[in-house]
């Protein structure tokens, strides 16, 4: 059964806006800067757990990094596969379909208790994969004291994801952002108390970090919960109606969509996340000052991610509704806006890298200058990889608009696994590059991704990727 579906926010009227660049630039933007701002926020969940991280110590940051660089690849792996709710309940609005909405979300929650559940016993296993590859005991150690004391995140961050991705689909992203924000504040100050045992809390060092951004990601994810269960004109979808009723078929097609696009998150942030186990290899002040460019390069591309969110929901709005031109015009706006932006965090991090490195790490402190001066070099390489990373992120949700997962996800093996890793190791030591060597093999594998799924979405039709646009 189908019937109109009207909008819960008032930039959702933009959603049929007519074929002109301009039209599609306001709508795009309308939709994608609370989840820019949102993204950026949620960035700073962890951001802020790394500067105080970094104020215990170089240890303390190294472990950190260490727990984060295997946490993160399993966790966004999960997120990449529920994010699959977004495209096909934009595709589901673009077609009036409002009961495959809600068939959509209520699966999208039995995925992510599923993925999370299966993840768990992986990351709680940290300790004894990372002595086995050579890592610091001491640090693999502070490391798994942090995931012991966090892993069950998994399920408020994925149940969140698939809550973001039904609000996105219907332009209610300025609930994320206020929601997020708010979360970021809380987080700050509980991590600080948790860290440090201040405000007569406990001390406990890198478990209170774990513990705070544990609790914060349930408040956020039960309060964006409840708006999507009250607000007027989304509770009729009844999202959490009858939850326990299985829709097999929904269950399958949110896998089917859902696992390619995990595997692609898996792929790059599995390189990264190698790269970071490479730099510990080299010695602790590598590993941090790694940490310290990671995170600024991972703050810069939220913008690019939240772009491409936005042009996932749009170009799946399109491509529901039949509209061959919307998805063009959807596709390379948001692939414009990504590349306009990152030029701008490339001159930054080339102009000031040193500027942005002390944000992190005191370089005052004697025992600190090694680790800034390595971090400084790291960024400015990072910032020549700016355009390529914000090119393939927004090429790549562009194409999940149109639920084309499965061939940008071996695009992504290939580039990262089997262009960029060699690159990174052979250069930095086979060559004695060190972490210079490792960060230039990140940037080529980002380059040559970018370039395939660029190329991918620009001969869309021929491809026939346009083949099951409703008619």
């Amino acid at each position: 059964m189908s019937e109109p579906l009207t909008a819960p926010a008032p930039g959702d009227a933009l959603v049929d806006s007519p074929h002109a660049w301009g039209s599609e630039v306001r709508a795009t933007f309308a939709l994608a800067w609370p989840l820019i701002v949102a993204q950026l926020a949620q960035n700073l969940l962890f951001t802020t757990d790394v500067v105080l991280m970094g104020w215990l110590g170089p240890k303390y940051l190294a472990a950190g990094t260490l727990a984060g660089a295997f946490l993160m690849p399993f966790q966004l792996t999960g997120i990449g596969i529920v994010g699959a709710v977004a495209p096909l309940v934009a595709q589901a609005r673009g077609r009036g379909d409002i009961k495959a909405v809600r068939r959509v979300v209520r699966q999208g929650f039995w995925v992510a208790i599923l993925v999370a559940t299966l993840l768990v016993p992986i990351v709680l296993s940290i300790k004894p994969i990372y002595l086995a590859i050579g890592q610091d005991p001491e640090v693999t150690t502070l490391a798994e004291s942090y995931m012991f004391a966090g892993f069950w995140m998994l399920y408020p961050v994925l149940g969140m994801m698939v809550v973001r991705s039904f609000l996105s689909a219907f332009a209610a992203t300025r609930v994320i952002l206020a929601v997020t924000v708010i979360g970021v504040i809380v987080n700050a100050f509980l991590a600080y108390a948790l860290i440090f045992g201040h405000f007569g809390m406990p001390r406990l060092e890198l478990r209170g970090a774990a513990l705070a951004t544990g609790l914060v990601n349930m408040l956020m994810f039960l309060a964006l919960t409840g708006y999507a269960l009250s607000h007027r004109r989304l509770k009729r979808f009844h999202i959490l109606a009858r939850f326990w009723k299985p829709d097999w078929h929904r269950f399958a097609e949110i896998l089917k969509v859902g696992m390619p696009i995990g595997l692609t998150v898996a792929a790059e942030v599995g390189l990264f996340s190698v790269a970071a186990i490479l730099m510990g290899r080299l010695g602790t002040d590598e590993t941090a000052a790694h940490a310290v460019a990671l995170q600024l390069a991972s703050t810069a591309f939220m913008v690019p991610l939240g772009l491409g969110m936005a042009a996932t929901v749009r170009v799946g709005l399109a491509y529901g509704a039949g509209d061959a031109e919307g998805v063009r015009k959807a596709g390379w706006v948001g692939l414009t806006m990504g590349v306009a932006f990152m030029a701008v965090t490339c001159t930054l991090f080339l102009a000031l890298p040193h500027q942005l490195v002390s944000i992190f790490l005191d370089p005052t402190i004697a025992g600190n200058a090694n680790a800034v001066a390595l971090a400084a070099t790291y960024l400015a390489i990072a910032g020549i990889f700016q355009l390529a990373d914000g090119a393939q992120v927004v090429a790549a949700h562009a194409l999940r608009g149109l639920s084309d997962t499965r061939t940008p996800m071996w695009l992504a093996f290939i580039g990262y696994w089997a262009v960029g890793l060699p690159t990174a190791y052979l250069l930095g030591f086979a060559f004695e590059w060190r972490g210079v060597g490792i960060w230039i093999g990140l940037a080529t594998g980002l380059a040559f991704v970018a370039v395939l799924l660029v190329t991918r979405f620009a001969i869309r039709d021929r491809l026939g990727l346009l083949k099951g646009l409703a008619r």
